[in-house]
């Protein structure tokens, strides 16, 4: 007998997915063999190319970065790792697309950086080589620096709760500290890290701004080139499948590579902390002091250099409505993709469980899959993927309230902040499922067949077992979704009501027009409001880590 929670995750899953599946349904709109020949004979190899170049370049980057920096602060202790335990989550606050603006002013030919060569060694144009910032290399760049939180994070998290019992144990045996974590340590860690690598890739390839910015064709460019800009459905639909598919593989790839192996949660929490002294220690500190350099305190510098040399004239009470509107749908959408996020990686696990029923497995796990592809969805795909839906169902519902009333209502859901929320859940729920499943897949299973035989349901096992268990994974999920809601910038400008701006879209729109000072206020005021939840996740984490260390 089938699970009413399985029933109801796959009935959720399908719902979130419906925009990716919308424009999905536009591949077969159209003569689709001949948008694509022509895809294929021109742009589409260019595309694939950069594409793989820049998930390459930007997954070995923030893998690097991401588990070095939460090795260093979970299991060793040096001279200010307390500071970088939280500080190292600041780049999470930080836009990409903003990040691109200020680093382009600060490294371009007339910067302040290559005006003070020309001045000191009185170089001319062609005298001096020095890198181009606007560049495939210079999008990577921008992506590790903002983007190698999620991985720290994650990484930090499965560390932590791995404990050092393992650790020592290999060491006991006589493995180096070296081998120790990489035979050890880092494979026990492996599927946080592969989580919040898989979720980096997508938020690279679904990015529009920094690349259009640094003029960097990829699949994402060529979406809003063939949508928006020569109106060709078809081919933005076959782009955006192609995308998709290039994502699915990816994850594919790294579920086929970890193969049967489980990763299950049986230690205790890390105890004693190595601690470095002399160069060790001197290198920890670079380590962790070049990312959080790099992705926060240069650009926040620069920011509020803009910002107290010529900021927005209009500061003030337009930026508190400002505030007001990004803080009420981040929070809501933060709230109800956790909710969901639970719902769906439970059924999924109840579904498996259930051996008679494999076609409930089976259609779990499919909705699973295609809500975590919505995140490598362009953010102003997403927003049409929502319009079409919404608008049929406002159309009907006006057509019932005419006949049952006499009146028509108009629209009632399109362009409200109930539809805006819709495409952030279609768009990074696939965050909280991550996070969430990657918290689940600990949980060893014989917790499940110990509550069973004490008489407990699948709903009360998931409330008295399994919730406070992903504790710190549902509260890490809750702040990436909130964050990145509120750095969202295509879809809001696409699916926001009349009259409704947020701190992205004012960025965006002050920007646009080389405003770069006025926009530093708007930009700054995001990061000031993403850093506060950044900064309550990591005092309870450092709480958490405290009290079990007691």
């Amino acid at each position: 007998m089938r699970s009413p929670l399985v029933v109801m995750a796959t009935l959720i899953g399908v719902l979130v997915a419906l925009p990716v599946l919308s424009v999905g349904a536009n591949l077969l709109a159209g003569d689709t063999g001949s948008t694509w020949s022509h895809l294929a004979s021109t742009v589409l190899p260019e595309y694939v190319l950069n594409s793989l170049l820049l998930s390459i370049g930007v997954g070995l980057g923030v893998a690097m970065l991401g588990v070095s920096t939460a090795w260093l602060t979970a299991m060793t202790d040096f001279p200010g790792r307390r500071v970088f335990e939280w500080a190292l989550l600041l780049p999470l606050a930080m836009p990409a697309y903003v990040m691109a603006y200020v680093y382009t002013d600060l490294l371009q030919f007339v910067g302040p950086i290559q005006t003070l060569l020309r001045e000191s060694f009185e170089w001319r144009r062609g005298d001096y080589w020095f890198p181009e910032i606007r560049s495939l290399g210079g999008a990577m760049l921008m992506f590790i620096c903002v983007l190698y939180p999620y991985v720290y994070l994650l990484a930090h998290t499965a560390f932590l709760e791995r404990g050092s019992g393992t650790f020592e144990a290999a060491r006991s045996l006589g493995l180096s500290p070296w081998g120790a974590f990489y035979r050890v340590s880092l494979p026990l860690a492996r599927p946080a890290v592969a989580a919040g690598v898989a979720l980096v890739l997508m938020e690279t390839l679904a990015d529009y701004g920094t690349v259009a910015y640094f003029a960097v064709p990829t699949f994402t460019t060529g979406i809003y080139r063939a949508w928006f800009s020569l109106g060709d459905r078809v081919a933005a639909a076959q782009l955006a499948g192609a995308l998709l598919m290039f994502v699915l593989l990816l994850l594919a790839m790294e579920r086929l590579s970890r193969g049967r192996a489980r990763f299950h949660e049986t230690g205790r929490r890390v105890g004693e902390r190595r601690l470095l002294a002399g160069w060790h220690a001197w290198a920890a500190h670079v380590v962790c002091q070049l990312p959080l350099s790099l992705g926060f305190l240069l650009p926040a510098g620069l920011l509020l250099n803009f910002a107290f040399e010529d900021g927005d004239s209009a500061f003030g009470l337009r930026y508190a409505v400002l505030a007001q509107n990004s803080l009420l749908v981040a929070g809501i959408s933060a709230l109800l993709a956790v909710l969901l996020a639970i719902l769906l990686a439970y059924g999924l696990r109840l579904a498996q469980e259930q051996r008679r029923s494999h076609g409930a497995a089976l259609c779990a796990r499919m909705a699973n899959r295609v809500v975590g592809l919505g995140y490598a969805v362009p953010g102003s795909v997403i927003a049409v993927g929502v319009l079409i839906p919404v608008t049929r169902l406002d159309h009907w519902l006006g057509a019932r309230w005419l006949e049952w009333f006499g009146t028509h209502p108009g629209l009632i859901l399109t362009g409200t902040v109930a539809a805006l929320i819709y495409a952030y859940l279609a768009r990074f729920l696939a965050i909280a499922l991550h996070t969430v499943d990657s918290g689940l897949v600990r949980v060893t299973p014989s917790m499940d067949a110990a509550a069973k035989s004490l008489g407990c349901g699948p709903l009360e096992t998931l409330r008295r077992v399994h919730v406070p268990l992903l504790r710190g994974s549902v509260f890490s999920a809750g702040l990436l979704v909130f964050v990145d809601v509120m750095k969202e910038l295509p879809a809001t400008l696409v699916m926001r009501p009349f009259n409704f701006d947020t701190l992205a879209t004012q960025t965006y729109t002050l920007a646009a027009d080389e405003r770069l000072a006025e926009a530093s206020t708007a930009a700054l005021a995001i990061v000031a409001v993403g850093l506060l939840p950044v900064m309550f996740l990591a005092r309870q984490v450092a709480k958490g880590k405290a009290g079990s260390a007691c």
